[in-house]
């Protein structure tokens, strides 16, 4: 098993590399050119150039792509923001960043619990019409955009708020940016039920997929665990049908809804684009649509590197639990060997 989760972390390791050299190169080869666009049209070309020689864009791409991995990998630095004064970009990464992964924490207290319980229902009652119905509401929930069930939400809604992560009355200073999870430790619970009520909308539209997804895969897997011979010999020897599928069905089928549970927090990311932009929830999402705007490369690149690399230290840590969950996985013997 060490072996195994050796051979893991290497790969991680080499795949955040390369997504750091191709999310530079896919930046740096972009049409527009950023210290343009900062400059304004009615720069002189000796001024643009200049520019360009302070901020080494000027010099070879892979100089450039030399660089930067030096100044990233010594150093941790991912450069300075063009639009926004006196911000380097791990700073405008660490003002956002906790805001999307309490979006996303949120998202997926909801869609674990929520789906994994229509999929057990959807099983149990194989053919009928609750597995119909549970069948239907994730084939919607999959099908229907983010940002406009985000939308919707926002008009059958109104008495939510939208926007912000705080009422304005509330006078309150988070030093991690954790809103929910700081004020909870620090008792200010009028504090949490305020930040939950402005969570609530953005976090429902955000688990909307994964809720489906994670319902379907739950129903497949109860599926092939309930036709197996343990769970007959269960019910037959007079075990009650939820005790059956409680103590025996839903450990045996929760690896692959554990997989793909964790799948899901990599995609919450990427869906936190949108939802952010709809709610204009102030998060790593909403940043790197303003900064794509704006054309501030080094902000785009460094949001992008931030999400791969969450990505992949996420599929990392899931091929741990995995191997927890099943150690035959990491080539471990039932004798542990």
């Amino acid at each position: 098993m060490i072996r195994f989760l050796f051979g893991r972390l290497a790969q991680a390791l080499a795949t955040t590399l390369v997504a750091i050299v191709v999310v530079f190169i896919a930046i740096r080869t972009l049409p527009t050119n950023p210290v343009l666009a900062r400059a304004g049209r009615h720069a002189v070309p000796e001024q643009i150039q200049a520019e360009m020689a302070r901020q080494g864009w000027d010099r070879p791409l892979l100089v450039q792509a030399g660089d930067f991995l030096q100044q990233l990998i010594l150093h941790g630095e991912l450069g300075d923001s063009f639009f926004i004064p006196a911000e380097s970009v791990g700073e405008g990464l660490w003002r956002t960043f906790p805001a999307t992964i309490e979006l996303a924490l949120a998202a997926l207290l909801l869609a674990i619990p929520i789906g994994v319980m229509v999929g057990i229902a959807a099983a149990v009652w194989r053919n009928r019409p609750p597995d119909y119905l549970c069948m239907t509401g994730s084939l919607l929930g999959v099908s229907v955009p983010v940002f406009f069930l985000g939308i919707c939400l926002i008009m059958v809604f109104t008495h939510l708020p939208t926007g912000r992560r705080m009422p304005f009355g509330v006078n309150y200073t988070s030093h991690t940016g954790f809103i929910v999870i700081e004020s909870i430790f620090e008792g200010r619970l009028n504090v949490t039920a305020a930040a939950l009520c402005h969570l609530y909308l953005p976090a429902l539209a955000l688990s909307s997929i994964p809720m489906a997804v994670i319902a379907r895969i739950t129903r497949s897997s109860m599926l092939e665990v309930l036709s197996a011979d343990y769970v007959r010999t269960a019910r037959a020897k007079g075990a009650s049908l939820w005790r059956v599928v409680m103590r025996h069905a839903l450990p045996n089928a929760s690896i692959p809804v554990a997989n793909i549970a964790g799948l899901q927090i990599g995609f919450l990311l990427g869906g936190a684009v949108l939802t952010e932009t709809v709610f204009d929830w102030p998060g790593l999402g909403r940043h790197l649509v303003t900064a794509v705007q704006k054309s501030d490369y080094n902000v785009v690149q460094g949001c992008t590197l931030l999400i791969a690399v969450l990505f992949v230290s996420i599929n990392l840590m899931l091929d741990v639990v995995y191997v927890w969950l099943d150690p035959r996985v990491g080539g471990v013997s039932e004798d542990g060997q």
